[in-house]
This record gives structure tokens, C-alpha cells and sequence, in this order.
């Protein structure tokens, strides 16, 4: 079997994450798709970010009706710092023989190098599936010089390049910019009863 991990801090979730978490499934036959929510993101120290619970419950709204679809309390369980070669091992202890695919975005492909134990994250992964962005351009050749064994890894999903962030659509409700559309209706009818990201 063969299931895809996804790793965020879905604050909030939107739909360029089910997009191509779902184009992801069908071009890598994954399975099931993992959402791990992590609570403190090592690479975010600093920022302000929605508590866990708040970021949970929103999470299992924008997955609700999908059985692909799963939330992973890996790192929700476990004491920080919560780095992703730590939570691609813990899958491989729970689910011996499976073949693990790591999805990521092109800016987390490019930034690959700046994280904790680089080379042992990819040796963990049989696969990474990297889902493009916008103007995020990845040097392959210079990427690969800095963590051996990338090239044989990686797999592009050829999905939509959509401009959606969840920094963005944080920026345009604070500043009273339409933004229903980018949500599953569940999420933005939790974001209005809630009044988050006004500022």
C-alpha cells in the first residue's frame, strides 16, 4: 500500500490543500492521504499562529465526506520540537511495508536544505511528491548537491498552480477582502461564527 503524508499548519485549510491533495492521490496512487497538523512548526517561530484546537477543528471540517482524507495526530501526540524526519519515521514504525510518499510544496523543495537532518528526511521517504507553486523556481542540480539521494526521490505533480496561500487568505480577512470561495462552505461558516484572523 502506498499513502501520502501531509504535513501544515492548515491555518487555515483551504481549497488549493484538498486540490492537490486529491491530484496527488490519483497521479501517485496513493491510498489514503495523512494530514498531519503540526502544533508548533519549527520553521515558523516567531509568528503568531491559531491554536491547535482551533486549527484542528477547522481541519476536520475541510476533510469531512472524504474517507482519503484522514487527520494523523502523530505530532499533535508527541512532545515538540516536531521535525518531519522524526514524523516520516514514526509512520514507517506504524505502518511496516508501506510505502511512504511525502508531499510538499515547491517553496518546501527549494527551502529542503534549511531543514533538520535534511539527508536523513529523504532517506526516510521512498518518495517525496512535490505540488508546484507560482513563481517558486527549484534549482535541481544545486538541491541535489546538498542533500544526496533527492533525484531518485522526487515525483511533480502535474496539478493546477493555484495562488492560493493561507497566509494570504489570513491577510484578506483581516483586511475585509472576500474570501469564501477559497473555503469549504463548513470552514467559512467556522471562520465567521468564530471571528478569527481579524486582527
Amino acid at each position: 500500500m502506498r499513502i501520502g503524508i501531509f504535513g501544515g499548519t492548515f491555518d487555515p485549510p483551504h481549497l488549493g490543500h484538498l486540490i492537490l491533495a486529491d491530484e496527488a492521490r490519483i497521479e501517485l496512487e496513493l491510498a489514503q492521504i495523512y494530514f498531519v497538523l503540526t502544533p508548533n512548526p519549527p520553521h515558523k517561530q516567531g509568528i503568531t499562529v491559531t491554536s491547535v484546537e482551533i486549527r484542528l477543528e477547522m481541519l476536520a471540517k475541510a476533510l469531512s465526506g472524504e474517507p482519503s482524507f484522514v487527520i494523523s495526530r502523530v505530532d499533535l501526540d508527541r512532545d515538540p520540537p516536531h521535525f518531519a524526519v522524526d514524523t516520516v519515521e514514526i509512520f514507517r514504525e506504524m505502518m511496516p511495508g508501506t510505502t511512504l510518499v511525502y508531499l510538499m510544496g515547491g517553496d518546501s523543495l527549494r527551502d529542503l536544505p534549511t531543514w533538520h537532518h535534511p539527508v536523513d528526511f529523504v532517506d526516510a521517504c521512498d518518495l517525496i511528491g512535490v505540488m508546484s507553486r507560482p513563481q517558486v523556481e527549484v534549482d535541481i542540480k544545486s538541491l541535489a548537491v546538498k542533500v544526496p539521494g533527492i533525484i531518485t526521490k522526487l515525483r511533480f505533480i502535474d496539478a493546477p498552480l493555484l495562488e492560493i496561500s493561507s497566509s494570504d487568505l489570513r491577510w484578506k480577512i483581516a483586511n475585509g477582502e472576500p474570501y469564501r470561495f477559497y473555503l469549504r462552505e463548513s470552514v467559512w461558516k467556522f471562520i465567521q461564527s468564530k471571528k478569527l484572523y481579524r486582527e
